[in-house]
């Protein structure tokens, strides 16, 4: 059974026995749940686009329309409220469609890698139980997916410009569902304290976990970070994030509960084709991870393309390097640089640093998002003065109800109503936060613990420097030694003398890595996150 925040207490009980209480932190004028924000935006602005993907332009009114449909679909397959609906799809109206009539229909979406195999999947499928699979009807998995079906579960295959590698039996048709689905506005009424999504993790550490979130937690954190995130409706944002993490999935619920347009993009494998797409479409917010923008800053000449419409740039998905967020903005002149830190525990955003204090703040993360609280504990579980480092530690109505059929790990994060990011950073005196790494992260080198964040913002100040990545190796007599990953651009000189030299300029000398490797690119998620734990292992230029 998932635990609740409180449910290690004794006097408290599983998550959907919380007390209306919690709702006195929403606004009054807050709606329930996502589904109610977006069919006020239907409602006021149907003939608006909502998404756009190439030459297709979905307004909102078509959109609500076949949500609708669909909700009503499901309800007609037997979906029971509680139930889980997963998607195995790219970023599309489909998805969106998908996303939303499951809300609608009461059930507990589940969105799903679509770059996992066949293995991976059915592990994700089998732990969250679902009861329907909403899959692209050309991915290479469907099939086997379908006939591994201890469950009895339904299988609907959307549009996709692949051909279907093979159809499994009994496999419903998008089209012919939603064209025979009722078209009125009805369906079980949701709680804000509900379930909603389980998201699961990117597994940056390891194995991923099914981080469970309810109607609350997404409506709090998209109304936080429309607070300070100037989006309305005649704003056009450009999304290369998969909807399947958490970053890609705020990045469209903000859009569509502020009546914005969403230009939708699934790969930057020809960044100069995204770049042209962001001119086309006069778009006016861009969203990415580190490695999106130190892609982009290597392959394209910014000046090159008419981005007068672009008004902000938003970062989270691990800590950006000042440096590069300085040439960044130095590309950009006319938009807003936002660095945020968020994790899926949390829904999405814990933080927001103000464009206007990067300078005096460097390398921060800001402050707080609208509704949450944070404080730094130190190993014995309490508070430490600002400027000490210790584990970042959040409360409020943003925070997870707890991973999915997964108490143990629940109760190691959630205590006492506050999540345990595993997250290493100090708070200032201003209350903005500074992240030095992960706890798990951290190279234990002699008598010494070493942040790789540090030492990865010195390495990333040389030339030539497209992204770079620290970690431990083994050693008999110190433990541990230090060891960097450096991709370099094509054109690039550097050699390990060089980064060296500039460490030991900057750093302690027991920070100074002691080997450097050049690699051709860094084990990462598909949300584009370094996976450190992998980096002992020997990669290949």
């Amino acid at each position: 059974m998932l635990l609740a925040r409180n449910e290690a207490r004794t006097e408290a009980g599983p998550f959907r026995d919380e007390p209306d209480a919690m709702n006195a932190t929403l606004p009054a004028d807050a709606p329930a749940s996502l589904v109610d924000a977006l069919r006020a935006v239907a409602t006021q602005h149907g003939q608006r686009p909502a998404l756009i993907q190439g030459p297709r332009r979905v307004s909102y009114a078509t959109l609500w329309s076949d949500i609708v449909r669909l909700a009503n679909a499901f309800v007609a397959l037997g979906i029971e409220p509680g139930e889980r609906i997963a998607l195995l799809l790219d970023n599309s109206p489909a998805y969106v469609t998908a996303w939303y009539a499951a809300l609608k229909a009461g059930a507990v979406v589940v969105p799903l890698n679509t770059a996992q195999r066949g293995r991976e999947l059915a592990r994700c499928l089998a732990h969250c139980g679902a009861r329907l699979l909403v899959a692209a009807a050309g991915h290479p998995e469907v099939a086997a997916l379908a006939g591994a079906n201890p469950q009895q579960r339904q299988v609907l295959l959307a549009p996709d410009a692949r051909p279907a590698p093979a159809v499994p039996a009994g496999a419903l048709a998008w089209d012919a569902l939603l064209a025979s689905a009722a078209t009125q506005d009805t369906g079980p009424v949701v709680s804000a304290a509900q379930p909603a999504a389980i998201l699961y993790t990117s597994g940056t550490t390891g194995a991923p976990r099914g981080v469970t979130l309810s109607h609350r937690n997404l409506v709090t954190n998209t109304r936080a970070i429309l607070a300070y995130l100037p989006l309305d409706e005649h704003d056009i944002g450009g999304c290369v994030l998969p909807f399947y993490y958490a970053y890609g999935n705020s990045v469209l619920h903000t859009h569509l509960t502020a009546g914005a347009a969403l230009v939708l993009e699934n790969s930057l494998t020809y960044p100069q084709l995204v770049l042209e797409t962001l001119v086309r479409e006069r778009v006016t917010g861009l969203f990415g991870v580190p490695s999106t923008f130190a892609l982009l800053l290597q392959r394209v000449d910014f000046a090159a393309y008419d981005l007068t419409a672009l008004r902000h740039v938003t970062q989270a998905g691990g800590a950006m390097p000042p440096a590069l967020a300085s040439r960044l903005a130095a590309a950009l002149p006319g938009a807003e640089i936002y660095l945020m830190y968020g994790q899926t525990e949390a829904t999405a955003r814990i933080t927001w640093l103000p464009p206007g204090r990067r300078a005096d703040k460097p390398g921060s993360v800001g402050i707080a998002v609208a509704g949450l609280e944070l404080q730094i504990r130190d190993e014995h579980d309490q508070p430490v003065p600002p400027g000490t480092p210790g584990e970042v530690c959040v409360r409020g109505d943003s925070v997870m109800l707890g991973y999915w059929h997964d108490g143990t790990a629940t109760a190691r994060v959630l205590r006492d109503g506050w999540l345990h990011t595993g997250d290493v950073g100090t708070l200032d005196a201003d209350g903005f936060l500074t992240l030095t790494g992960r706890r798990s992260d951290f190279i234990k080198t002699g008598a010494h613990r070493v942040s790789p964040v540090e030492i990865e913002q010195v390495i990333a100040e040389l030339p030539g420097v497209v992204e770079c990545a620290v970690a431990g190796v083994t050693d008999e007599t110190l433990g541990e030694t230090i060891k960097a990953f450096v991709v370099l651009a094509p054109d690039a000189t550097l050699d390990e003398r060089r980064v060296q030299a500039h460490c030991r300029a900057e750093l302690a000398t027991y920070k100074v890595p002691k080997a450097v490797a050049f690699v051709s690119e860094l084990p990462k998620t598909g949300s584009g996150k370094v996976r450190r734990f992998l980096l002992g292992v020997e990669r290949t230029p």
